[in-house]
């Protein structure tokens, strides 16, 4: 038999073997890989060491060794993607071990977790009393799924019955004093009226932020360069209302162009062209 052939069968007995232990050994994880991936990989670096290291082992051999395992390795992650059945096979399913609050023993044998390792799983989900638990699931790779009991969840606006806008990924605008006005428009505001914002917040120009972020609510974050500048409260309060005007101008320009319905879009546009008449016309006056 070739010498490269003998690798092969001798690599594919042992991967076989591998992953039969595997199996065997059951769903206690290694950091976040199945114990058979961790095995897997220990083999193949224990390989490559081999090659490098061990002056009697011919570095083609090892080679093929190398290719083999990662061949082997790839084929049943294929497999398994493909065929439910290897799948569950390959990876088991996930074992209930706390049901309708009650501890099931024998899945807890099954899976060779002992109280200790029950409460440890627990407490890694913050649950650290089992009668605040509902339900707990040990998943395919070895975490535990945690459900706990309805009057232990936290409350939600869904749970309450209460709709909220949702929201949106937050953009820098300010980055060590210089304006990125492309993400201020991203949300349909301007840079008039960033400067509004900042100027509440103890700013006097966008050079004085350091940090500048805003969310699609139109809440501004800032941080300026001196942390003890003039206090936002003693901000004059003609500024603030020019500020606030073109807070209000720029949300109704933000509402005409999330919105689908072509009659409001056109009554946001209207109502923002009238508030900025309004504001040009008391600009002189608020300065």
């Amino acid at each position: 038999m070739p010498e490269y052939l003998l690798i092969f069968v001798r690599a594919l007995i042992a991967f076989i073997v591998l992953f039969v232990l595997a199996r065997i050994m059951g769903k206690k994880q290694i950091a976040q890989f199945t114990f058979f991936d961790y095995v897997v990989g220990i083999t193949i670096g224990n390989l490559a060491g081999t090659i490098t290291l061990d002056e009697n082992t011919k570095i083609l051999n090892g080679v093929y060794g190398l290719i083999y395992w990662s061949v082997f390795l790839l084929i049943v992650s294929y497999i398994t993607l493909k065929s439910f059945g290897f799948r569950e096979l390959a990876e088991g399913s996930p074992t209930v071990l706390i049901e309708n609050g009650k501890v099931l023993e024998e899945n807890l044998k099954k899976v060779r977790f002992t109280f200790d390792d029950l409460m440890t799983k627990l407490r890694e989900k913050n649950a650290f009393k089992l009668a605040d638990v509902e339900l707990a699931v040990l998943e395919t790779d070895g975490q535990v799924s945690v459900m706990q009991k309805a009057a232990n969840q936290p409350i939600t606006p869904q749970t309450l019955g209460l709709l909220v806008e949702d929201e949106h990924r937050p953009q820098l605008v300010i980055i060590d004093g210089k304006l990125i006005e492309k993400n201020v428009k991203k949300y349909g505001y301007t840079k008039e009226w960033l400067l509004g914002e900042i100027n509440k917040q103890g700013a006097s120009d966008f050079k004085d932020v350091f940090l500048a972020q805003i969310d699609s609510k139109g809440n501004v974050y800032v941080d300026l360069y001196v942390d003890d500048s003039e206090d936002p409260q003693n901000i004059p309060a003609k500024p603030l209302l020019a500020a606030q005007l073109r807070k209000i101008q720029a949300d109704l320009e933000g509402f005409a162009l999330q919105t689908k319905d072509k009659e409001a879009k056109q009554l946001y546009y209207e109502q923002s062209k009238q508030l900025q008449d309004l504001i040009n016309t008391l600009n002189p006056l608020l300065k």
